[in-house]
């Protein structure tokens, strides 16, 4: 199938249930209709993660995303789709982060952060508790419990991109106590979550910001292992990350090296669930190797 063809498959299984409904002459109730239009997406994002074919996830996409953005119009307050979109934008954001113009990712995690704080606001906005007080924005977390999870996670996510992509920005550069809040209680209420990605996540905010405070690489070490061990050692972008971050920043040119290479000769199918993030962490560890020299120097 070509590339062209491959991406008009995509598109026909996201529209397919909608053709479905119209064939059949049935107008569902509203909230019949938006659960099925959640479960749908959630499909296609199952499915996807199952992709070893980058190059098509790329292409087909942006079309999933002005699918989920029309959605999100239509149930503007929607918690499920707003999650969706959260997620979708996010994880595209991260795809091409390597390859798009800087400002390109930073609108891309821009608009996951704000479908985000939508999913997590309730009766108070949580753009607005996150931007107060901080000891406060500790106590309106405590309101979250483990069904949200998912939330908290990939909103999370979302805000540490946006604001690793904005860093000359004082106000994004602002939030990092806020993000610190909200992964600890992420990690508070299911640290399992996502094969470990919530200690994922903050193995990764602690080593970036480590450069700034001084501190932070040793904890940051406990949190990486972890999370490698709940995945099993399964989830190659906890180990990219890993070398990425810490092992850059520690100075260990032979950590760096040692753990990009198993990497690239891991499979990636290992676990189907994980084949197209474990593709894209093979593909990013080539590239990484590649900048061996720009973090490390030239060997002598």
């Amino acid at each position: 199938m070509t590339r062209v063809g491959s991406v008009s498959a995509v598109l026909f299984y996201l529209f397919a249930p909608c053709l479905i409904l119209a064939a059949a002459g049935c107008i569902p109730v509203k909230q019949a209709r938006v659960a099925a239009v959640a479960l749908t997406l959630q499909d296609v994002a199952q499915a996807a993660s199952k992709q070893t074919e980058t190059a098509l996830i790329r292409e087909g996409t942006p079309a999933y995303l002005m699918l989920v953005d029309g959605l999100i119009e239509a149930y503007p307050d929607n918690p499920e789709l707003l999650l969706a979109g959260c997620r979708a934008y996010s994880s595209y954001a991260s795809m091409v982060a390597d390859e798009a113009p800087p400002r390109k990712a930073e609108a891309l995690y821009l608009t996951a952060k704000r479908y985000g704080f939508r999913a997590l606001s309730g009766r108070t906005d949580f753009g607005q508790a996150a931007a107060g007080n901080l000891n406060e924005f500790r106590e309106f977390l405590q309101q979250y419990q483990k069904e949200d999870v998912p939330a908290l996670f990939w909103t999370a996510g979302a805000w540490a991109g946006w604001i690793s992509s904005n860093l000359g920005n004082v106000e994004a550069v602002g939030d990092l106590p806020a993000l610190e809040a909200t992964l600890e209680r992420t990690l508070q209420l299911d640290d399992r979550y996502y094969y470990g990605g919530p200690h994922l996540l903050m193995g990764v905010y602690l080593a970036a910001r480590s450069p700034v405070f001084g501190s932070g690489l040793s904890e940051s070490k406990t949190h990486f292992d972890r999370a490698l061990a709940m995945s099993g050692n399964q989830a190659l972008a906890g180990k990219v990350l890993f070398a990425e971050y810490y092992a850059v920043g520690i100075k260990d040119r032979q950590l760096y090296e040692t753990t990009l290479r198993e990497v690239v000769n891991a499979p990636a199918a290992e676990l189907p669930e994980l084949t197209l993030s474990n593709t894209l962490a093979k593909e990013k560890a080539g590239r990484l190797l590649e900048k061996t020299e720009e973090y490390f120097g030239s060997r002598p």
